[in-house]
């Protein structure tokens, strides 16, 4: 998809690619520096929606855009066209965690029983080192491919992710089990695994660490999968905007009716919009008068009353009479088609956010596997021969590289969700999770979110003498046989106060001022002011100042008078939800700053901002405004959250660091935002954002403890590996110890079958158990060998 414009006298295209191929928020950025490198070029590669938007000069060929990106090693693709895009609408796209999802089956059913023989003892028959090793294989080679495939890419590129830390801690278990099995003595029949803890110089050719390569790549796999299948997909809130509009529409052809697929609406045909209705396109009325309800443009709750003249907006809903409608712009031309633009935009020109593992990994992968080679080099220069330099060289990489840095993550966020879902709160990805800590400014739409989103009777101002009850009983009735939204507020509200309301005879609705009719044999207005001057019924000073009181808040007033006599004034609004003054309290004690948007007027903005305690409002913006309002407090240096409901919150919900969209609202606002408040009471966007931060601390604490620096366990185990005298079983999980067990004939009783694990290392902030003392209380037990004749003398070496 492209688009020209003029920039300083040279023309400007803008050019849509599909990515595939990305794994994590780098390879968003390294994209986008690939393709910025060309001349003219200004790309925005965004990780969520996996697309890129570029901006390139007159004459440069997407085909050269898509060369570049491919050779980075990632996917491009011209987006389809916009008729295939309408039309395909109603079509699902193919399921992204499809893929994920088979690799994480396979790799399971593989996986548990590599699993159950490696840690029972009493499960090891004769030869199960060899099963293991056959079930292991797949899960190494095919259930693994996604993470070797990025490792490979970031190697090219001379970057490291928790995908290389996984591809190399899987393939250096799997690698050494294999050597094992073929050249040591890992693969004699009747070999076991005893549960005991050693610290002293082997070869290590009698371990075997399948179930590390099959767990560790089974475990990351569900993380992504469940990652996957809750990160918000490319098209969505487009898909979901789409579907808003009418399916087909009445043409008027010869004086006659003719029903068609929307589609093939063109300019200039005249269509019919019965009540009820959606407006199948922007457009002029030619006849009739109606109330149109246009929140989903303006986030007004009161609906537009329409005549001939007015232009209408496809989408939007006819509540009142049958209008006949000239179509002014159809397709990609409507302001819903606008709309969904927007919200494109906005998720395409998101920066994603890098994992925090991630960074950790840019750094700490490369010293790891430095670290390993130097002490293969160092054990192979001093002599010790090739195995014991091997021996050395794999068990630094396995305690260095400790696998719950690549479980920290999954694991908090699996018990973040689980919280979150009991909360009421969706959770989309990890990013959100990140990002959430630097939020300073909640801005809140008004309608529907701060407010219900009806209209209900909120007050009745009486003449003198009138009584209430039977005001409300007569007003009622007569309104009760309207469909206007407005008039069936009163009748609700009138219900409920007085019971069961009777009938009305000789109901009239007069255009744009009202009804009347007969009720209890009194003749009856209800509606504007001038309904009743035209009947010689004006309003009283008394009821004049109500009126105007009401309408200077931003409220509805409706007159009301029979036998000749104006007799009340009912006031209806938009009323404030009862949690919302309780929850922007609790955003300000957590230090955030709430702002007020909405379409609505000024008037009613500062009436409900003043209820629920917000000083800064910003009134009658249309979704365009909404957005460029977001853009605008992100150049002023601020981090904001988004809290909407409606289809013109969807583009600001992107656009925000943090949206957060109420489940009782639109599948658009759904679509488009990060978190999902299932609870439509707005104190859950409080709780969303507590509950983010914790989980996000709890990821910090895991990544501290899968280093442990307290006890200096990752320094011990590197020294002990260095020295060879950690040999890779103990290396991997350090902490627990096994019971003693019997070995095969031939087998060192010193230690090459000690195996001991940990399955979830420091993924859990709870396991604090010292190396350091372990190491000690083994060492007690069986004392260590000589030391190498290079090692200065040290209570560490003996």
């Amino acid at each position: 998809m492209t688009a020209t414009e003029q920039n300083h006298g040279q023309a400007i295209g803008e050019v849509e690619l599909s990515i595939s191929g990305m794994t994590c928020a780098s390879c968003a950025a390294r994209i986008e520096r690939k393709l910025n490198k060309l001349d003219g070029v200004a790309a925005t590669v965004n990780y969520a929606t996996e697309k890129a938007k570029v901006s390139v000069p007159e004459g440069l060929d997407p085909q050269r855009l898509i060369a570049e990106v491919e050779a980075a090693g990632y996917g491009a693709s011209l987006p389809a066209k916009e008729e295939a895009k309408t039309t395909a609408v109603d079509e699902e796209p193919d399921d992204p965690t499809r893929s994920l999802r088979q690799r994480l089956t396979g790799s399971t059913v593989l996986s548990v029983p590599v699993i159950a023989l490696a840690m029972i003892p009493a499960l090891q028959f004769t030869y199960w080192q060899w099963i293991s090793l056959t079930l292991a294989a797949p899960v190494l080679v095919w259930g693994a491919w996604p993470f070797h495939k990025a490792a490979w890419t970031n190697l090219r590129h001379g970057a490291a992710t928790m995908d290389t830390l996984v591809s190399v801690g899987t393939i250096a278990a799997f690698l050494w089990s294999l050597y094992a099995l073929l050249f040591g003595t890992a693969g004699t029949p009747g070999m076991t695994h005893p549960f005991e803890l050693t610290i002293q110089r082997m070869s290590g050719d009698g371990s075997i660490y399948l179930e590390v390569a099959a767990g560790v790549t089974t475990f990351i796999l569900a993380g992504r999968y469940f990652e996957a299948r809750s990160k918000r997909r490319a098209g969505a809130a487009l898909r979901a905007l789409l579907e808003l509009g009418a399916k087909d529409v009445a043409v008027l052809r010869d004086g006659r009716e003719v029903r068609i697929p929307t589609s093939e609406l063109a300019v200039g045909d005249r269509f019919v919009v019965r009540p009820g209705e959606k407006i199948a396109t922007d457009g002029v009325v030619e006849e009739g008068s109606s109330a149109v309800d246009a929140s989903m443009l303006t986030g007004e709750s009161v609906p537009v009353e329409v005549g001939p003249g007015d232009n209408i907006v496809g989408a939007t809903v006819n509540a009142g009479g049958r209008l006949v409608v000239r179509a002014i712009r159809v397709g990609s031309d409507t302001q819903l088609a606008q709309m969904a633009k927007l919200v494109e935009d906005a998720q395409t020109g998101k920066a994603a956010v890098q994992r925090l593992a991630d960074r950790i990994s840019a750094v700490f992968v490369p010293i790891v596997i430095a670290l390993s080679i130097g002490t293969l080099a160092f054990w192979l220069g001093a002599g010790g021969g090739v195995a014991a330099a091997f021996t050395a060289a794999v068990a630094v990489l396995i305690i260095a590289c400790p696998c719950a840095l690549g479980l920290a993550t999954p694991t908090a966020l699996l018990v973040g969700t689980g919280r979150g879902a009991q909360l009421g709160i969706l959770i989309k990805g990890p990013e959100v999770l990140e990002s959430t800590r630097r939020i300073d400014t909640v801005v809140l739409d008004k309608t529907g979110t701060v407010t219900t989103g009806q209209m209900e009777l909120i007050d009745v101002h009486l003449d003198a003498g009138a009584d209430l009850d039977e005001v409300l009983r007569i007003a009622g009735a007569l309104e009760n046989a309207s469909e206007h939204p407005i008039a069936r507020a009163i009748a609700r509200g009138a219900e409920q106060a007085v019971g069961e309301l009777p009938a009305v005879e000789g109901f009239t609705s007069v255009e744009g001022l009202g009804v009347q009719g007969i009720v209890d044999g009194r003749a009856v207005l209800v509606g504007r002011s001038a309904l009743l001057a035209e009947w010689s019924q004006p309003l009283t000073a008394e009821l004049a100042a109500a009126k105007a009181g009401a309408e200077a808040e931003g409220r509805t007033a409706v007159a009301v008078a029979w036998d000749g006599q104006a007799r009340a004034v009912l006031v209806v609004a938009d009323t404030v939800k009862p949690t919302s003054a309780q929850a922007i309290a609790q955003l300000r004690e957590l230090g955030l700053t709430p702002m007020l948007l909405t379409g609505d007027n000024e008037a009613v903005a500062k009436s409900v901002a003043k209820q629920v305690g917000i000083d800064e409002i910003i009134a009658e913006v249309l979704p365009k405004d909404k957005v460029e309002v977001v853009t605008r407090l992100q150049g002023e240096g601020k981090v904001v959250a988004m809290v909407g409901d409606g289809v013109n919150d969807a583009a600001a919900l992107a656009q925000a660091d943090l949206g957060l969209a109420l489940g009782t609202g639109t599948d658009v606002a759904i679509e488009a935002s990060d978190l999902t408040l299932v609870r439509g009471d707005l104190r859950a966007a409080v709780d969303a954002i507590r509950l983010s931060r914790r989980t996000l601390r709890t990821i910090k604490g895991n990544l501290f403890w899968a280093f442990q620096p307290d006890d200096r366990r990752c320094r011990d185990g590197v020294q002990l590996g260095v020295r060879g005298q950690q040999q890779p079983a103990a290396a991997r999980f350090p902490q627990h110890r096994r019971r003693p067990g019997r070995t095969h004939p031939g087998h060192r009783p010193a230690g090459t079958g000690a195996h001991a694990r940990q399955l979830t290392g420091a993924a859990s902030t709870g396991s604090r158990t010292s190396f350091r003392v372990a190491a000690r209380s083994a060492a007690r037990s069986r004392p260590l060998q000589a030391p190498p004749s290079w090692c200065p003398p040290s209570p560490r070496c003996g």
